[in-house]
């Protein structure tokens, strides 16, 4: 049966949106777990990088630039070492979500990283992430 998987990122968007904005009464973060207990994508198991770039964006919501930094880097290190064993399995998933990881490396390498072009960059990450566990 499939999940509506199509509309994530719609839906991802518009709560981003809502907490840019002011949020709703009481809502001051965006839950960053996935909406159901999604299957192993094609690639393989995400469940370890999609836990860091959680992780990075708490980081991020905290004014903690520098310790996302340093988090992000560890999702590159394991997301590099995991290559070989990941990318044959679904190359073209792999490399959108390696430009994915890449954009958000970027961002928060940056001289000055601005916090909401960071969050926005992980937070695509995650929608990535989460659309292709939907296609075990």
């Amino acid at each position: 049966m499939r999940r509506h998987s199509s509309f994530r990122p719609f839906v991802v968007a518009a709560l981003q949106a809502l907490v840019a904005f002011g949020g709703v009464a009481g809502v001051t973060t965006l839950d960053m777990r996935p909406a159901f207990a999604a299957p192993a994508s094609k690639i393989g198991d995400l469940t370890p990088f999609r836990s860091i770039v959680v992780e990075t964006i708490a980081l991020v919501d905290k004014s903690d630039m520098a310790a996302a930094k340093a988090r992000i880097k560890m999702l590159e290190t394991s997301w590099d070492e995991a290559e070989p064993s990941l990318k044959p399995r679904a190359a073209a998933d792999w490399h959108v979500l390696d430009k994915a990881i890449d954009t958000a490396l970027t961002a928060l390498r940056a001289p000055a990283p601005d916090a909401a072009a960071c969050k926005t960059a992980l937070v695509e990450v995650l929608a990535v992430m989460d659309r292709y566990a939907g296609k075990a």
